[in-house]
């Protein structure tokens, strides 16, 4: 069975569009192999090459005396295209923004651009789900009891890493397989590595139902249902007990 490798990732900028002269100054990403975190990330702060403004540096905290000494984009834009690689499919909270961003800078220094079936959109994800709620990231969080104390700025490493979580939940739970662990491996590692995925415990759910409902169930068994095997046990004690 072959491998899915997915790339969870978020970005942070300048603004909201790079049409205008917004551009990136961070991007985060986890990787996943069949939903399950390798461990393997990336992380870059980028010089925007321009000044940041005031109101979006009190989003995400990153100032232009910050990012001064960082690279420019064209520096670091091989080593992103490398660990996505030819087999990542990009997963992001309102992936029209990120990949909005990140297709312009590709496409600005010849890269070849990410098509939308390579693309996950999250946010899409938890509107078919919660339609007519707020999805954004914190409400979400929230909602599957994830960690988002740390998140006092947007981070782009940090929100990746959380959005990871929240996508796991998305799709059916942290682990859907059923299977407390797995053995990856990943382009840059030839070995396995066992994974442990924790998951939060949840008590049993009880199920209440009066003495008139028993009966009714059992009546229905009797007529409709010959020796059922959960029921095997008792007619044995019945025997012995004859």
């Amino acid at each position: 069975m072959q491998s899915i490798r997915e790339i969870v990732f978020d970005t942070e900028t300048t603004g909201f569009d790079p049409l205008t002269g917004d551009r990136l100054v961070e991007i985060g990403a986890v990787e996943l192999i069949n939903h399950v975190p390798t461990g393997r990330t990336y992380h870059q702060y980028i010089n925007p090459d321009r000044d940041v403004p005031e109101e979006v540096v009190k989003v995400h905290g990153l100032t232009n005396e910050f990012l001064k000494d960082y690279p420019l984009f064209e520096k670091v834009a091989q080593e992103w295209v490398d660990f996505i690689g030819d087999d990542g499919i990009l997963v992001a909270h309102n992936a029209t923004f990120d990949m909005k961003f990140i297709n312009y800078e590709l496409k600005r220094l010849g890269f070849e651009e990410y098509q939308w079936d390579r693309v996950v959109d999250t946010l899409e994800i938890a509107k078919s789900k919660f339609p007519g709620q707020r999805n954004n990231l914190d409400v979400l969080c929230k909602r599957f009891g994830i960690d988002n104390s740390a998140r006092t700025f947007h981070g782009a490493l940090l929100d990746a890493q959380l959005l990871a979580e929240v996508y796991l939940e998305l799709l059916g739970g942290a682990e859907p397989t059923m299977d407390l662990s797995s053995s990856v491996k990943t382009k840059d590692d030839k070995s396995s590595e066992s994974i442990e995925v924790k998951r939060v415990f949840r008590e049993a759910r009880k199920f209440l139902f009066s003495e008139e409902e028993n009966l009714a169930h059992r009546e229905f068994l009797e007529k409709n249902i010959k020796n059922p095997i959960w029921l095997l046990d008792e007619v044995e004690e019945n025997k012995e007990a004859n």
